[in-house]
């Protein structure tokens, strides 16, 4: 855990949910590199591995390129999936400002399917409320397409 989640005044974003999808389902579609391309932004060099360190590229903001770098920290198949998130620069202010968070992933199997429960950890506010703001709707969008993209492959299963 980095010292930004374990600082007291920092705020989490939660979404939580419950699908029609087994956690294998969620699982697979949250681990593999080429599908987590099609619900949230192409990662370079990821794998489910802790320790593996991997980049999301979104866009860049005056000091900051707009490289995320992310670190695998917690790999428990059709359970639980957590990686650190940082990126920012200390010179912005608002967007692309220096953020240290952790991003972690719970599947819990419930009769209907799965609890998705997606806690993303570390928001040092002021400093990081444009991030706040705007990833507190940015990740519910993203849950939504990772829901469509879990549906694609149970779709693809059951057509096999």
């Amino acid at each position: 855990m980095n010292d930004a989640a374990l600082e007291a005044g920092t705020h989490d974003i939660v979404v939580d949910e419950v699908f029609p999808h087994a956690p294998e389902t969620i699982w697979k579609t949250l681990t593999s590199g080429e599908l987590m391309a099609r619900w949230i932004m192409p990662p370079s060099g990821f794998e489910p591995v802790p320790g593996k360190r991997f980049t999301f590229q979104t866009d860049p903001a005056g000091e900051w390129d707009g490289v995320i770098h992310c670190q695998v920290l917690d790999v428990v198949p059709n359970e639980r999936f957590a990686y650190a998130w940082k990126g920012g620069h200390e010179s912005n202010r608002g967007y692309g400002s220096r953020l240290e968070t952790i991003v972690t992933w719970t599947l819990t199997r419930v009769a209907d399917g799965t609890r998705l429960r997606l806690v993303h950890s570390g928001f040092v506010l002021p400093k990081n409320d444009t991030a706040y703001k705007s990833m507190s709707e940015g990740w519910k969008k993203v849950v939504g397409n990772l829901d469509a993209i879990a549906t694609e492959q149970d779709a693809s299963e059951t057509s096999h």
